[in-house]
């Protein structure tokens, strides 16, 4: 009576093809977590002063709406929003912009 055990190469292309789909389902689940991670941090950060974590709150300068810390009144912008107040500003200011202009 024949016995239809695998032969020794189908045992190995079986693990090897286990070995993947395994390899394949763990970096899907840590890409998941990455994401869902990152997506908790920006949650946790959106509004919050970057300095003393209390909450930013816009205010209006020259049709651009800046943040500012309810507590440590710390001011920041987004992007461009510099070079939007200042316009073609010179002297000191003007030097500051150059630095952050790359």
């Amino acid at each position: 009576m024949p016995t239809d055990k695998p032969s020794e190469a189908e045992d190995e292309y079986f693990a090897r093809l286990e070995f993947e789909r395994k390899r394949k389902d763990a970096e899907e689940r840590e890409r998941r977590t990455k994401e869902e991670e990152r997506r908790r941090l920006e949650e946790l950060s959106h509004m919050r002063c970057p300095k003393c974590g209390m909450e930013l709150v816009e205010i209006e300068y020259r049709e651009v709406k800046i943040d500012k810390c309810t507590k440590c009144a710390g001011i920041w912008l987004d992007s461009g929003e510099l070079e939007r107040i200042m316009g073609d500003a010179s002297g000191f200011l003007g030097g500051v912009l150059k630095i952050f202009k790359g």
